[in-house]
């Protein structure tokens, strides 16, 4: 029988299962580190491998072979059609609602006024460091680039704060921002490529703009309420856990699709599909006997996604250009992300009281903004080109440290504040 395309698919998916469970095995037994950063440091090692082969023995060709079968995977088109809206429903039902109620300003100041800043802060930078060694790119696909860079990634976020002692408050502020600020800079960096790529025919007037981002947004949040109220009423019908886990897992997924094909933003509506369903759900909803299926349900899948998804972000160096001026730019990147995310905390901290907040909030909040897939997804969602391919290895050097530096020394920097 010919091996035909759908073989090839599950072929990949094999092997991709396959090395997610090798490489889980290998950091476990052996580095001691936390499942996801593990998948990142060990898939980029073997990348770095199969870069050093192509050097070495360049007639053996297994970099274009790897590359070849990476660009079999749609990174993009997985992560931001399908496994986003499981992911980011998972990560809500965690969330504590009374906490994030109680600091629903923090959270809304953050999530919105503090990725705007961001955007211009961290885009505005690159365009100057861009310029500066001479890659022709223009400020408003740089403020692209600050859209893509600008969210913290809810994945990579909960994943670390399982694991260090923050407070309840902290962890709610983090988890929460990290969340919502994924949907909106969605949000914004559909605007911001639609105004970058404009050929004249779009309304580009700031009220057009500020317009279509709170239909999005807001459309979003009545999207996941009305969703997450249909499926609190059906949990709340029966009490029979595979039709309730089934429940849980058709709102996630018809909530995204649904926002898709509104057009308004289905990251954030099932954050609010989530939180309904985790919260109110789980305790006026589900008996106890459902709960316990539930959780170890969405434990399991969120765990499965992400190990994919760090996997495969360790295998996108693979993918980036090595051109000495971007490499330059990347490099130059790390740092930039940092004091953006610093200094867009600043202003909505301040507007909620920045003398209330917890000792050390400012620091934690910077060094506990990771990056992960969503960036990754984003630059790759963008059309093929020069742009592209600066933007990816931008992307990825920023990525990359955050996940792995920031991520393995955020519990250092959140016991360094305890004991200040």
């Amino acid at each position: 029988m010919p091996h035909d395309y759908s073989e090839g698919v599950f072929d990949l998916i094999a092997a991709l299962l396959f090395l997610c469970a090798a490489f889980g095995y290998i950091s476990h037994k052996y580095l001691r580190l936390p499942n996801t950063i593990g998948l990142v440091v060990i898939s980029l090692a073997v990348s770095l491998c199969i870069l050093a082969m192509e050097i070495a023995m360049p007639q053996w060709a297994v970099p274009q072979a790897a590359r070849d079968l990476l660009t079999l995977f749609p990174f993009s088109q997985a992560l931001m059609v399908g496994a986003l809206s499981f992911l980011l429903f998972a990560g809500a039902l965690t969330v504590d609602l009374s906490m994030l109620l109680k600091n629903k300003g923090t959270v809304f100041l953050l999530a919105i006024g503090g990725v705007l800043i961001a955007t211009f802060l961290f885009g505005g930078g690159m365009w100057l460091i861009f310029n500066f060694l001479g890659v022709p790119i223009s400020f408003t696909y740089c403020i692209v680039l600050g859209a893509i860079l600008s969210p913290t990634d809810p994945v990579a976020v909960i994943d670390v704060l399982k694991r260090i002692g923050l407070s309840n408050r902290m962890s709610t502020i983090i988890a929460g921002e990290s969340l919502f600020n994924d949907g909106v800079a969605v949000v914004i960096f559909t605007i911001a490529l639609g105004v970058a790529a404009s050929t004249g025919h779009v309304d580009l007037s700031a009220e057009h703009l500020i317009g279509e981002f709170f239909r999005e947004a807001g459309g979003g949040i009545v999207l996941g309420l009305i969703t997450g109220g249909i499926a609190f009423l059906a949990l709340r019908s029966i009490d029979q856990h595979i039709v309730e886990v089934l429940i849980t897992m058709a709102a996630a997924a018809v909530t995204y699709a649904v926002g898709l094909w509104l057009e308004i933003s289905g990251p954030i509506a099932v954050v609010v599909t989530g939180l309904i369903v985790g919260n109110p759900g789980r305790r006026l909803a589900m008996s106890e006997h459902v709960n316990q299926h539930v959780t170890v349900f969405w434990t399991l899948i969120d765990e499965i996604l992400n190990a994919g998804l760090f996997l495969l972000i360790g295998f996108e160096v693979l993918a980036i250009a090595w051109h000495p001026q971007v490499m330059i730019a990347a490099l130059l990147a790390i740092p930039l992300a940092l004091i953006a995310r610093y200094l867009s905390l600043i202003p909505p901290l301040a507007l909620v009281g920045l003398r209330k907040q917890e000792p050390g909030t400012l620091r934690i909040l910077t060094w506990g903004g990771l990056h992960g897939g969503i960036s990754v997804a984003l630059v790759l969602a963008l059309p093929a080109g020069p742009v592209r391919e600066a933007f990816l290895t931008v992307c990825y050097a920023v990525v990359v440290f955050s996940i792995v530096v920031q991520g393995l020394t955020l519990e250092r920097v959140a016991s360094s504040v305890r004991k200040a």
